[in-house]
C-alpha cells in the first residue's frame, strides 16, 4: 500500500513538473522544445497536463502532438475538453483525429455535443466510421451496445491457427484488442472464444475448432453497462463480447470502457447519497446556476420534511416548557439517529448496487441491521445517560435522554435497512431516495418518541 501511494505520489509530482516546464515554454513560445518534453510522457500524464493549462494554450499544446500522438490523448481527454478542442479547431487534422479514434468513443463525446455540432462532424467523417458511429448511437444509452466498440477480430471455426494468424496480422494495427479472439459460424453468430496465448501456442494445422472455448460468456446490446461491468469483474475478462437478440456478434466491451462505467456510475450514487441531481456532467465545470440547481431540489424535500419535525415540537411545547432542559438534547438524539441509519442505509445501497445481497435476503438483512441498532442503542443510550445526569442532575431526564436514544438508534437502523429495499421493489434509486426518509423517519418520529417518553417518565404535560 505504500510503494503504490508512492508510486502515485511521483506520478503526481512528474504531471506537476512536466506542466510547469510545458507552460514556461509555451508561454515564451518555445514550441520545438515544448514538442520534445511532450514526446517521452505518457498520453494519459500528457491529457492531464493540457486540461490543466490556460484554455488559450491547451489548443496549442495539443497541436505539437504527432497524430499517432494526439489520438491517443485525445482518447484521455474528459468530455468537456474533447468538445472545447473540436470548437476551436475548423482544422483538417484535428477532423483526421476525430475520424480516426475508437467508434466508442467518438459515441461517447456526440452524445454530450450540440445536435448542431454532430451533424456537421458526422458529415466530414469517412463512410465507414460514420455507419460504424451510427450503430453504438442507435442503442439506448448506459448499455452495453452503447459503450462497445465494434472493431474486434473474429475467427471462423474450419479456420486452422496459420490462417488466424495471417488474420491477426492482417487487421491487428485497427483493432483495440488482440488477446482475446472470437470465434463465430458463418451467420457470426458468436460460437466461442479463444485467447491470443492458445493460439500462438498450438500447431499451425490444428483447427480453431480444437483449441475454442465453446462456452462463450457474452452480453446482449441491451445489457446495462453496470451489469456487463460486473461481467468482467466477475470472469476476469479483458473483454467481454456483445452479442445482439440472434447472438451474432456485433461487439466487445474492453476493461478499459468497464473502469469508465464503474467511475461513472460511483459518481452517480455519490452523488444521489448527498441529494444532488446528476446527469453525468461534471458538476465542478457546471456553471453556478447549474449548480445550484442540482442541489436545490433535495434541499426543498428536506426543509418541508423539517417542517413536520417543528409541528410535533409545538404540539409537545407544554411538555418542554415545564422541564426546559429537555429541549438541550433534541439536536444530539435526531442526529446520533441520523448517523445510524445513514450507516445502515449505506452497507445496504452498496450490497445492492454489488449485487452482493438481493430480495430473498430483506428479511435477514433488516434483523440483522435491527439487532446492530439493539446493541448500539444500548452503548450510546448508556454513555448519553451518565452525560445528561452531568449536565443536568437530574436523573430522570437522564434516563429519559438514554431511553429515547436506544428508541431511536432501534428505529434508525429498521429505516435505514428497510428503506433501500423498499426503494428497489418500487424501481427507483435507492442511493437517491433513502437520505431524505431516513432523514425524515428519525427526525419526526425521533423527537415525537423523545417528548412522548418525557411525557410518561416525568409525569409532565398533564392537567
Amino acid at each position: 500500500m505504500r510503494e503504490s501511494l508512492s508510486a502515485s505520489s511521483e506520478r503526481v509530482e512528474l504531471r506537476q513538473s512536466l506542466r510547469s516546464q510545458l507552460l514556461g515554454l509555451l508561454e515564451t513560445s518555445q514550441f520545438e522544445a515544448a514538442k520534445s518534453i511532450l514526446s517521452p510522457a505518457q498520453p494519459a500524464d500528457i491529457a492531464d497536463v493540457i486540461e490543466s493549462l490556460p484554455s488559450h494554450l491547451q489548443v496549442v499544446a495539443f497541436r505539437l502532438l504527432s497524430k499517432n500522438e494526439a489520438i491517443q490523448v485525445y482518447e484521455h481527454l474528459e468530455s468537456p475538453y474533447q468538445e472545447a478542442l473540436l470548437k476551436d479547431f475548423k482544422h483538417p487534422d484535428v477532423l483526421e483525429i476525430f475520424d480516426q479514434i475508437s467508434p466508442d468513443d467518438r459515441a461517447r463525446l456526440l452524445d454530450e455535443l450540440p445536435a448542431k455540432v454532430v451533424r456537421q462532424l458526422f458529415q466530414r467523417l469517412s463512410p465507414e466510421e460514420r455507419q460504424a458511429t451510427s450503430l453504438l448511437l442507435g442503442y439506448p444509452p448506459e448499455t452495453a451496445g452503447r459503450i462497445m466498440t465494434p472493431e474486434y477480430i473474429s475467427l471462423k471455426e474450419e479456420w486452422n491457427v496459420q490462417q488466424a494468424l495471417e488474420r491477426i496480422r492482417e487487421l491487428a494495427t485497427q483493432i483495440e484488442t488482440i488477446y482475446v479472439l472470437y470465434v463465430t459460424d458463418d451467420s457470426r453468430r458468436l460460437t466461442g472464444t479463444l485467447s491470443l496465448r492458445d493460439l500462438v501456442t498450438a500447431e499451425p494445422e490444428r483447427l480453431i475448432r480444437e483449441i475454442m472455448t465453446a462456452k462463450a460468456v457474452a452480453a446482449r446490446t441491451d445489457t446495462d453497462q453496470e451489469e456487463t461491468a460486473r461481467i468482467i469483474q466477475r470472469y476476469d475478462f479483458l473483454a467481454v463480447p456483445v452479442v445482439d437478440v440472434e447472438n451474432r456478434l456485433v461487439g466487445i466491451v474492453t476493461v478499459d470502457d468497464v473502469l469508465d462505467v464503474l467511475e461513472e456510475e460511483a459518481t452517480e450514487d455519490i452523488y444521489a447519497a448527498g441529494g444532488v441531481q446528476s446527469q453525468g456532467d461534471d458538476y465542478f465545470s457546471s456553471n453556478l446556476m447549474t449548480v445550484a440547481r442540482k442541489r436545490v431540489v433535495w434541499l426543498f424535500v428536506l426543509l418541508i420534511t423539517n417542517t413536520l419535525t417543528s409541528g410535533v415540537i409545538h404540539s409537545q411545547e407544554d411538555v418542554l416548557a415545564q422541564v426546559i432542559a429537555l429541549a438541550a438534547f433534541i439536536p444530539l438524539l435526531i442526529d446520533a439517529g441520523g448517523n445510524v441509519g445513514a450507516q445502515s442505509s449505506t452497507v445496504v445501497i452498496r450490497g445492492l448496487n454489488t449485487e452482493n445481497i438481493g430480495p430473498e435476503q430483506v428479511f435477514s438483512i433488516i434483523r440483522k441491521e435491527g439487532l446492530a441498532g439493539i446493541l448500539l442503542g444500548v452503548m450510546l443510550g448508556a454513555v448519553v445517560t451518565v452525560w445528561a445526569y452531568l449536565l443536568q442532575g437530574d436523573g430522570l431526564v437522564a434516563v429519559t435522554v438514554g431511553l429515547s436514544l436506544f428508541c431511536i438508534s432501534v428505529l434508525a437502523a429498521l429505516a435505514g435497512a428497510g428503506l433501500p429495499f423498499l426503494f428497489k421493489r418500487m424501481n427507483l434509486d435507492p442511493a437517491l431516495m433513502s437520505a431524505p426518509f431516513i432523514t425524515t423517519a428519525v427526525d419526526v418520529l425521533g423527537v415525537a418518541i423523545y417528548l412522548g417518553i418525557a411525557r410518561a417518565l416525568l409525569g409532565v404535560g398533564e392537567a
